[in-house]
């Protein structure tokens, strides 16, 4: 999710010791040719194949900030409010043909349903604070220079950057979710802003396991633009 000042913008040993002495290039170009259209994440939620989805919402909106969010599906959007009881309005958006705008009544949580790459600053300006739990992660690897320029785009002057990265070997798992080493947030995002780890940890779990991984490292970064000289 994007925040905008006080809003907030959603857009998730010894394996790990070897992931790191290969060549990422080469592990990047195990998946740099993955793609999935925007149907298939359509009938991923029609068909129940959510397993990226969270059970618990992030209490953003309960804190006070308003809440901006960008998805492809009208089905998960409408879940959403359904799911927590919220009563929600629609209406076009004049500025991205076809696409649709979900707000609750009180107006604290928006909700575009359009392909994010339609998304921009000029449509509900830039925000405080981003949290990408599974955008990044998500994306065809391809396009990831064009979904860094976009963010940037997006990021006041003090926005403060979350942003959640996998790290495992591609040879077992061709994605989603993607591969992204620590090296290529730092070439998307370096030039322009700060990026510090936070936090690195291993998450494998039986999902993983069933999908023939034998690590899952989560990291989570936070970029916030560097002062202009």
């Amino acid at each position: 999710m994007l925040v905008s000042g006080a809003v907030w913008l959603l857009l998730s040993h010894v394996a790990a010791h070897s992931l790191a002495q290969r060549n990422f290039s080469s592990m990047l170009e195990q998946q740099a040719n993955r793609t999935m259209e925007l149907s298939e994440w359509e009938q991923r939620w029609q068909q129940h194949r959510t397993g990226f989805h969270q059970l618990e919402v992030h209490k953003l909106a309960d804190l006070g900030h308003s809440v901006v969010g960008v998805e492809i599906s009208e089905m998960a959007i409408r879940q959403f409010f359904q799911e927590n009881n919220l009563t929600y309005n629609e209406e076009s958006v004049p500025s991205i043909p076809g696409a649709k705008l979900f707000q609750n009544t009180e107006k604290s949580i928006s909700l575009y349903q359009c392909d994010l790459f339609s998304f921009s600053s000029s449509v509900a300006g830039q925000f405080g604070a981003i949290w990408d739990r599974g955008s990044l992660v998500a994306i065809n690897p391809k396009d990831r220079d064009r979904y860094a320029a976009l963010i940037l785009s997006l990021m006041a002057a003090d926005c403060r950057y979350l942003l959640d990265t996998f790290l495992y070997n591609p040879d077992l798992y061709e994605g989603p979710p993607f591969f992204v080493p620590d090296e290529q947030v730092l070439g998307l995002f370096g030039s322009s802003c700060t990026v510090e780890l936070l936090q690195s940890e291993e998450a494998l779990n039986d999902k993983w396991r069933n999908w023939g991984l034998d690590s899952m490292i989560e990291n989570v970064h936070l970029i916030t633009l560097k002062a202009p000289k």
